[in-house]
Order: structure tokens, then sequence, then C-alpha cells
């Protein structure tokens, strides 16, 4: 058994906040906003892609698109989140990036109902591969200390795309700018365009020390810090000292899928629980709800297609704000009280959203109001299930479990969500809608509890603090 010692996470979370640390959030985070553009693009067009005498969708076709995107996001973090841990994070970034910008443009040209499904498929693979080796990444490169804020407006970032995506339906939807039916297609150029700016921001981006050094690189691992330490010292001045804390880690084993895939299942199995029940419970509620937003509007309210990216924006903005604001409270009074709490909080929202729902208490306005107030607090909830499925596994498997946990919280919640609301919406009752508007608000309670059961305390710990890698050894 060959063995070496490390002090590269040690060295990675004494760091000052630098360039460097903005360089990784704006690089890899990008892959955020690229999904909030498509699911906003999506959503808000629903009505005009709807009214296409191209695809023939009805509002339950719709649901099926959105379920289509999912289940290939779904496809996507599995098998590009095995990958990232048997090839490292770097190596993915370019590769997930061309899959979705090639798969958002073809669906720009899509000729048939099948060819707008399975080109939203390819799309959402290659944003379920961006975020398994993104999120891995960007947890193993910012300091212990900020990881909790910063993974949270990460995630929170998806609506900075919804936002881009709704203002640009806007302008693709006015038939005095373009002619209808033609506007849609354009919106999908949107999504093109960004990825061509991420694959070039990349290129500057190193491979993660961390996923190096546990995989029988720590030369190589040593060479990169020593490469960022450079970098934050030339803006910060004299870094701080190095602490004494240094890892023995065994360097001949090449794969620890099969060990992974066994302290999942035992030594981690309260964290399994608890990922997946976070994991599925926000899906459900979120994708039930945005990916219904605009038939919502349409149907219920009689807001024009063209319109609903004004109801959006305004949504957009609150579950952006809502990470920002309350983000640093995850690491000031800890992840078990946040996570419970804002899970707590959303659902409860949830449920009085429902009942003045079926009541006809909103308006068009009001029921915008009301979801921006619930999500305000609900997208903090859903960035922290993110960030407890990629902090609460070791090192060797960080992405394929968030894979695995986001792909099983998609499948359980995300993916049967919108096909379930687009039924509903197609049935045109507002009781039967309530109903399922209280079932995400018992699941998000639910994950409530099982956070204040089960969460653990890894507020300002390195990772290897709060799951030892699988190839460490004792002293």
């Amino acid at each position: 058994m060959t063995v070496v010692e490390t002090d590269v996470p040690a060295r990675l979370d004494r760091l000052p906040w630098a360039r460097f640390h903005w360089l990784v959030l704006i690089g890899l985070g990008v892959a955020w906003i690229l999904d909030g553009l498509e699911v906003t693009l999506v959503g808000s067009l629903s009505g005009a892609i709807a009214q296409s005498p191209v695809l023939h969708m009805s509002a339950s076709r719709v649901g099926d698109s959105a379920s289509a995107y999912l289940a290939g996001a779904v496809i996507g973090a599995l098998g590009f989140g095995w990958l990232a841990d048997r090839l490292g994070r770097k190596r993915l970034f370019g590769v997930t990036v061309l899959i979705y910008l090639s798969a958002t443009l073809a669906t720009g040209f899509a000729w048939s109902f099948a060819s707008f499904v399975v080109f939203r498929a390819l799309t959402g693979a290659g944003i379920g591969g961006e975020y398994t080796a993104v999120n891995a990444a960007i947890q193993e490169m910012i300091p212990a200390r900020q990881r909790g804020f910063a993974d949270l407006v990460v995630n929170g970032s998806f609506w900075i795309g919804a936002a881009i995506g709704a203002g640009g339906s806007l302008i693709a939807l006015d038939p005095h700018m373009i002619p209808p039916g033609l506007g849609w297609r354009i919106a999908f150029g949107l999504g093109g365009i960004l990825g061509l700016g991420v694959l070039l921001l990349r290129r500057w981006i190193p491979e993660s020390p961390r996923w190096l050094m546990t995989h029988g690189e720590p030369e190589l691992a040593e060479q990169v810090v020593r490469q960022i330490e450079t970098s934050v010292e030339v803006q910060k001045g004299l870094l701080p000292p190095v602490p004494p804390e240094r890892l023995r880690l065994r360097t001949d084993v090449k794969s620890w899928f099969g060990a992974g895939m066994v302290a999942l299942a035992t030594r981690y199995r309260q964290r399994t629980m608890l990922g997946l029940v976070l994991m599925a419970s926000q899906a459900f509620c979120y994708n039930a709800v945005f990916f219904t937003y605009a038939l919502i509007l349409t149907r219920f309210y009689g807001v024009r297609a063209g319109a609903v990216g004004l109801f959006i924006l305004p949504f957009a903005v609150g579950n952006f704000l809502g990470p920002l604001l309350l983000g640093k409270l995850f690491d000031v009074l800890g992840r078990r009280v946040m996570i419970a709490g804002t899970y707590a909080a959303s659902g409860v929202l949830m449920a009085v959203s429902g009942w003045l729902f079926a009541r006809r208490e909103l308006s068009a306005i009001g029921q915008t109001e009301t979801w921006t107030a619930i999500f305000f607090v609900a997208s903090a909830a859903a960035s922290s299930a993110y960030l407890t499925v990629g902090e609460s596994f070791p090192l060797e498997i960080r992405a394929v479990a968030i894979a695995l946990f986001y792909a099983f919280g998609t499948l359980i919640g995300g993916v049967g969500g919108p096909a379930l609301f687009g039924a509903l919406i197609q049935g045109g009752s507002r009781t039967a809608l309530m109903w399922g508007y209280e079932l995400g608000a018992l699941l998000m309670l639910a994950a409530a509890g099982m956070a204040w059961a089960l969460g653990i305390a890894a507020e300002r710990r390195s990772l290897e603090a709060v799951a030892p890698p699988l190839a460490a050894t004792p002293d």
C-alpha cells in the first residue's frame, strides 16, 4: 500500500477570498444560469409553443416536454457524475456545455412534438452533467468558512437565468418585433450564445486539487495549489500560515466507486436518507409550480402568452434574493437550523397559497406576489439541498453522490410533478390543483422534520472533517 501525506485541504481553506474564487463561482456557477434560462424559456413560451401549428402541444404535452427535460437531466447527471469522479472535474466541463448548447440550438429548429421532446431531453442531459461536476468542483475549491454562502448563491443563480429567459421571452413574443411562430425558436438561441461564452471562460479554471490528491496525483495537486496561492498572494499580499493538519492518503486505488456505494448504504445511511428527502421534496415543489407557471396564468387568469414574462421576472428576482440574503445564515446559525427552518416555512406558505387559489382569493398579480414570497424562502431551501448532498460524502464519490441524489430526487419529485400538474391544469379544476399544492407542502414539511432530526453541523468545517476521504489512512 502506497501512502502520501498532503496539506492541500488546509492550504485551500485558509486562503482569503480573491479573484480566483470569483472566477470559480462565475465560470462554473453559470451552469445554473443556463438551467434557469432553459426552464424559464419553456415556461414563459409554453403558451406560444402550445399554439404552434407545427408542434400541436396541449397543456398536458407541455408538462410532458418538461418531464422529458428533467428525465434527460437525470440520465446526464448519472453518466457524467460517474465520469467526473473517474476522469476529473475539468475534463467534463467542455463536453457537457457542448451537449447543452448544441441541443438547445437544435430545439429552435424542432419540426414536430417528437423532435422537440428529444432535443429537450438532450439539453437536460447536458445540464444534468453540469450539476454534478460543477457542484463538486465549487465546494472543493471554496474556503470552508464561506462554502455555505457561496454554494447557496451559486445554486440560486438559476434565477438570474430565469430573469434573462423571462425578459427574452417578452421580446421573442412581441409580434411587432418578431413574427409570431418564429419568436420562440429564436429565443432558444440565447442559451447557445451563452454556452459559447462559458467554454471560453472555463479554460482558466484548474482541475480540483482535492480530486487530484485522492486520485493518485499528489504532485499535480501540489502544483495546482501553488499556482492558486501565487495568484491570491499577488492580489491579497502575504497569506495566512498553513495550519498543521495533514492527510495520509492511499494512492494505489484508482476507483472507489464500489466502496463508495457501500459507504452510502452503511456508514452514511442517515445522510443518504436525508439527501433523498431534501432533493425529492424541493424538486416536486419547484418543478410542479415553475414548469406550469405560464399555463396557470393563461388558463386561470387570462394572461396573454406574450405577457407571461412580466409575471415571471419578479418571481425570479425574489428567488435569487432568497439565497443571497439568507445564505450567510447557513454559515453563522448553522446548517441544521436553517435547512429545517426554510423547508418548514416553505411548506406552510405553500399550503396557504393552495387554499387561497382554490377560493379564488388571488388575482394574477396576487398569485405572483404570493409565489414570490413563498419561493424567496423555498429557493434557499432548495439550494441547501444541493449543499447538503455535496458536502456530506467523501471526496472520491462526491460527483456521483450528487448525481445519484439529483437523479433520484428528480425522478421521485421532479419528473412526475410537471406531468401531474399539467394533467390537473388540463382538467381545469381549481380544487384538484389545490390538492396538488397541498401535497407539495406536505413533502416540504416532512423534509423539514427530517433535516431537524438528521442534519449535520458542516458549517465552517473542512470537507475532510465532515466526511473523511475513503483513501484516508490512520497516522
